[in-house]
């Protein structure tokens, strides 16, 4: 079995961070460690939350770590606190990467248009350094924008998607994914280029809702194919329509919108699919 190590938050109440990677991972057949950059009462659409920074655990606990010589076939990282912990994170990569593992980094920082309330604009420079070291990187376009300087667009074709990708490549990752990718209405999807020339797009239905941890939920999704020997397009691809599954059944549910996708009830059917791109993957 395939063990990975996330670097994130957790909420201790509502979906999001650690409280989605680790179920989602576990699920698929992976072993998911945690290294907690924050500890959070709920995540912050609620109106009243407290938070306690970890930053000064990073170090003793890779320290720890590094005695025991654990080591990870994945390190994972999503929403970071601070400068700080861009630094932290870095250095965390340096001691712990290798040849064989994969490190995927969803830049968590941004959305339509703007930095997360939390961040100044000094983050998104510290935030590509981390960028710098992954293998994959999964930023929506607001966050690319902010990490290469290209200005953002809500209306673009696939021009504006390729220079963006181009442009995230010489941050020095290997493979630069975009999500959010619309050329038309009603379909929203992702897509991808590596350092080969590789390029990949895959899309499905757009849903007129949204719900917080979706970006997650797609990253842990995404990874958690990866370890299980899926290539990126159809792990990527699963990701996709396993998201959508999970937003459509959260637009039905009774509970609170702003909680966060309704995830749990849809697990069976993400490891039906897993299986499925499996199955298809060996029998070409």
């Amino acid at each position: 079995m395939k063990r990975i190590i996330t670097l994130q938050d957790i909420s201790c109440v509502g979906r999001c961070s650690i409280t989605v990677a680790l179920p989602i991972l576990s699920a698929m057949g992976v072993e998911c460690g945690i290294l907690p950059t924050a500890v959070l009462s709920t995540h912050t659409m609620f109106h009243t939350f407290t938070c306690k920074d970890l930053s000064d655990q990073i170090e003793p606990i890779s320290d720890a770590w590094e005695k025991e010589q654990i080591t990870f076939d994945g390190i994972y990282t999503g929403y970071l606190a601070s400068g700080q912990q861009c630094e932290q994170i870095c250095r965390f990569f340096d001691r712990f990467s290798t040849k064989e593992n994969l490190i995927l980094v969803d830049p968590a920082m941004a959305d339509n248009g703007k930095l997360y309330a939390a961040f100044d604009d000094s983050f998104p420079a510290e935030m590509a350094k981390v960028c710098s070291k992954a293998d994959i990187i999964l930023p929506n376009i607001t966050e690319a924008s902010l990490l290469t300087g290209i200005p953002y667009q809500t209306e673009y074709g696939p021009d504006y998607i390729q220079l963006l990708l181009e442009k995230l490549l010489e941050l020095g990752c290997q493979t630069a994914v975009l999500t959010g990718v619309s050329y038309q209405p009603g379909l929203l999807g992702v897509a991808y280029l590596d350092r080969t020339g590789k390029q990949f797009s895959y899309f499905t239905r757009r849903c007129a809702q949204s719900y917080h941890g979706t970006g997650d939920l797609y990253s842990s999704t995404v990874l958690g194919g990866l370890m299980r020997g899926l290539e990126l397009g159809d792990a990527l691809a699963l990701a996709a329509d396993f998201v959508v599954l999970c937003i459509e059944a959260t637009s039905v549910s009774k509970s609170a919108r702003w909680y966060g996708v309704e995830f749990e009830s849809q697990i069976p059917k993400l490891c039906e699919m897993l299986e499925e791109k499996l199955k298809n993957s060996t029998d070409r």
